[in-house]
């Protein structure tokens, strides 16, 4: 019994179908098919492991991460636990939901550069009290420790990267 079988890429109906079998080829027999067959199954073998290298190389999935860049991170975070937690726990807002720190919100809010993050963590706004050295009206900065200029600089890096990510698991810095 012959079994018959399509190849593709064939313009001639007559050598696409071959029948196999008993030795036999069909009509139209073109001897390059069975080249372009295994061309096919090599790519189709090939296939996978392409594709899985040019992700893993991509520079979208792997963005480089200099030893600098992660101990800021590792301090911003840090520092993100010890002063800011509390109400932005995994980048939420326990007080004002409509305020969180993603980044549908941050933008709907005015605060989606490192600027305005900065200038609302130093300065306060709305419900949110100010952290920064120098916060001025009183009431409208923290009672607790204030924060110095460059750790609000590195909160605010630290919060629009986590924004960018939609807010990862944060690493937790506690032995």
């Amino acid at each position: 019994m012959a079994l018959l079988s399509v190849v593709s890429g064939c313009s001639n109906r007559f050598c696409c179908v071959l029948a196999k079998g008993n030795g036999k080829e069909g009509y139209g027999h073109d001897p390059e098919v069975p080249m372009k067959q295994k061309h096919v199954r090599v790519l189709t073998k090939l296939a996978p492991s392409l594709v899985a290298a040019l992700v893993v190389l991509s520079p979208i999935s792997n963005t480089p991460v200099s030893v600098g860049q992660t101990i800021d991170i590792e301090r911003g975070a840090s520092l993100f636990q010890k002063a800011c937690i509390g109400c932005h726990d995994g980048g939420g807002n326990i007080i004002q939901p409509g305020a969180t720190l993603f980044t549908k919100d941050l933008e709907r809010n005015g605060v989606d550069t490192e600027e305005e993050i900065y200038r609302v963590t130093y300065f306060g706004k709305g419900r949110m009290p100010g952290f920064g050295e120098n916060c001025t009206p009183r009431g409208q900065c923290t009672f607790g420790p204030r924060l110095q200029e460059d750790e609000i600089k590195l909160l605010a890096e630290f919060v629009r990267l986590q924004a960018d990510q939609g807010w990862p698991s944060i690493p937790s810095t506690e032995d």
